[in-house]
């Protein structure tokens, strides 16, 4: 995300994925009795005092969701709620979704929400709950528990016991004492999080097993020790954030097995040397190293890690030049005059040299001035309009005619395809090297939304780098030819790839996983990581390009759009029909979730082999509140079922999450 608890993969094939726009249920429920309780429940929580009065249509109440007419969804977050969190809510037997966070509740948590067996989603966090009651443990279908920013003070233990449990968040909740070593038994963990905390002793060596994690979040507590030694077994690791402990020792060398990791931060006492096979690391995007007492080179290896982005080795006692020195504190002192005997060979060498790089950049700069007069005067255009041909990020020297000779001027028979605007050239240079060209057509240029549109792809891409963002390698302005250089993806776009049977056969399964994988990471960078969130606005899987790995880009930021926190961001509807999220009709404001619902679409596309229209008719349907599927019958027919039990684990997880992305409301 891996042992997951199915016995069999044909038995894990015969399991059911629930679609629904609220939760999961099973069964109709028409007891008119049972309705009535449940109204009754929900009117004593006092949370909906302006509707007592209709309590027979209390499926109509904001933030309820029913399903047969029973309550399967409350979302309250943000609602401003106060006082305790009533025993009545144990009455709720069939809810899957309880979000009462960001609020006021204070109070200890009632012993009645034990009753809520099929709650799948409980978020209380944020406000001043404490205590969590025993009967916890009987929630054995809770996949996802917030608990964050209470003051809880203390670490339930029988939370352990909820197996299938997936999301454990207990960030800043004054949590003390030791970590419970029974942690490894939540097998099915994915994403773990007691940061903030007073948590003392070391790291569980149990926490090895939780093999499914994707982010585990430990800083900020005052835990000791060294860090496990297996934690290499923990291979789906993407986030680890250890910093602000008290760790010691040395970084373990299994930390070399975390390939997918892209941050790794570690402020503590760490000592040693940084392990040489870091650098087998590729997807790190952040390492933070500093503040320990390392030692030794810093690894040439680390020259590998070409996603990196952040990197700090500061504060350490790393070696490298002997002979740097300076006034900066940590660096030994600079020898003092009388040394200036010895270094005059040296200066008379630097002085001569000094003269001749000025001379020659003199020399250069005449001779461009000569030419640049030249050109503006054979094209009187130029200097109305200007003129920009840039180059950067590339292995080699590309020349404008360069381009004009390998397209033969932009010949229709080296086109490729087209996009949202312009045509995409395949270009091979003198250097055998081969790139894409998207070119904006005369026509285009004169009209403002297609000029808008590509420099806003310049700007965009110019900006970020990120292993799934395709890389652009330069552009050209001018007022009779604009195009763009990106780097040549061998197998054309997703949907090309998914549309041809041969070529959707060679996308296998943990190729496609990867597929989903590499998208979801590219998102979380725009939307989390950039000083102001990116949103894409036309992901589809024609702007999904796979290179000769088939591995996936995201591609064709000419929608994109930067969020304002100042601003509205509300903006006109833009994108792929059928990709759109349903709230952009409506509210005309572009949030991230936007991304998310398109996400959702490309998602179940990559498992069924083509676009979910139908099923997303379904989904959305108001007269419809539930679907069954086996999962078995939205798969691509053409792909054999997997057979590993990880790999089939991994579709199913990612097949929640699609449907999860899907929900009508974006909040959710």
């Amino acid at each position: 995300m891996k042992s997951y608890s199915y016995t069999s993969i044909p038995t894990f094939f015969l399991l059911s994925v629930i679609v629904t726009t609220s939760a999961i249920t099973r069964a109709k429920n028409d007891d008119s009795q049972w309705l009535a309780a449940e109204a009754k429940a929900l009117r004593e929580t006092g949370w909906w005092s302006n509707y007592k009065k209709r309590v027979g249509n209390h499926c109509m109440w904001p933030g309820i969701r029913c399903n047969a007419g029973n309550v399967v969804d409350i979302d309250l977050g943000g609602h401003g709620l106060n006082g305790g969190i009533t025993p009545q809510i144990g009455a709720l037997s069939k809810l899957k979704l309880l979000n009462l966070s960001s609020n006021s509740l204070t109070g200890e948590l009632p012993s009645s929400l034990g009753n809520l067996t099929q709650l799948a989603v409980l978020d209380l966090s944020y406000n001043h709950l404490h205590s969590i009651p025993l009967e916890i443990q009987n929630m054995e279908n809770l996949v996802s528990l917030n608990l964050s920013g209470n003051p809880i003070f203390f670490m339930s233990s029988e939370i352990f016991n909820l197996k299938k449990l997936m999301t454990l968040h207990l960030r800043n909740c004054r949590l003390s004492g030791t970590i419970p070593p029974n942690i490894g038994e939540l097998e099915s963990m994915v994403d773990l999080d007691l940061s903030n905390n007073r948590f003392i002793g070391p790291i569980q060596s149990s926490v090895s097993n939780l093999t499914n994690l994707a982010s585990l979040f430990l800083q900020s507590n005052q835990l000791d020790g060294s860090i496990p030694k297996d934690i290499g077994r923990l291979t789906n690791l993407v986030a680890l954030n250890l910093s602000s402990n008290c760790l010691v020792g040395q970084i373990p060398s299994s930390v070399s097995n975390l390939t997918n990791l892209s941050s790794f931060l570690q402020s503590n006492q760490l000592n040693g040397s940084i392990p040489e096979d870091i650098g087998g690391l590729t997807n790190l995007v952040e390492l933070d190293l500093s503040s320990n007492r390392l030692s030794g080179h810093i690894p040439s290896s680390l020259g590998q890690l070409t996603n990196l982005v952040e990197l700090d080795l500061s504060s350490n006692r790393l070696s490298g030049n002997k002979d740097l020195c300076g006034s900066i504190q940590g660096f030994r002192p600079c020898p003092s005059s009388p040394n200036v005997k010895h270094n005059l060979p040296i200066a008379i060498l630097v002085s001569t040299l000094l003269f001749f790089v000025s001379t020659s950049v003199w020399v250069i700069f005449i001779l461009f001035r000569r030419y640049r007069a030249k050109t503006l005067k054979s094209d009187p255009s130029s200097s109305k309009n200007g003129d920009i041909f840039s180059i950067w990020n590339f292995d080699g020297k590309i020349a404008f005619e360069d381009i004009i000779k390998s397209t033969e001027d932009f010949d229709i028979k080296y086109c490729i395809g087209t996009g949202g605007y312009g045509s995409v050239y395949r270009a091979v240079l003198p250097s055998g090297k081969v790139i894409a060209l998207k070119k904006l057509h005369r026509l285009e240029a004169e009209q403002p939304a297609y000029d808008t549109s590509f420099r806003n792809e310049i700007k965009f891409l110019t900006e970020i780098r990120h292993k799934y963002i395709i890389k652009l390698h330069g552009f050209c302005l001018h007022n009779r030819c604009m195009f763009l250089i990106y780097e040549y993806m061998e197998n054309g776009s997703l949907f090309y790839a998914l549309s041809i049977d041969d070529e959707a056969v060679e996308l296998d399964w943990t190729k496609r996983v990867n597929i989903v994988k590499g998208v979801a990471h590219a998102l979380s960078y725009m939307h989390h990581d950039c000083n102001l969130p990116i949103v894409h606005r036309d992901i589809s899987s024609n702007n999904i390009l796979l290179n000769s790995e088939l591995e996936a880009f995201i591609a064709d930021f000419g929608t994109a759009r930067l969020l304002d926190p100042d601003s509205s961001n509300r903006t006109v509807i833009v994108g792929t029909y059928g990709y759109i999220a349903p709230e952009l009709a409506y509210s005309l404001v572009v949030t991230q979730k936007c991304d998310i619902y398109s996400f959702g679409v490309l998602t179940l596309e990559i498992l069924m082999g083509k676009h979910p229209g139908e099923l997303l008719s379904t989904i959305s349907s108001s007269s419809t509140r539930v679907q069954n599927f086996m999962l078995n019958e939205i798969l691509d027919p053409r792909l054999s079922t997997p057979r590993s039990r990880k790999l089939a684990g991994d579709i199913t997880f990612i097949a929640v999450i699609a449907f999860a992305c899907l929900r009508p409301r974006p909040r959710q």
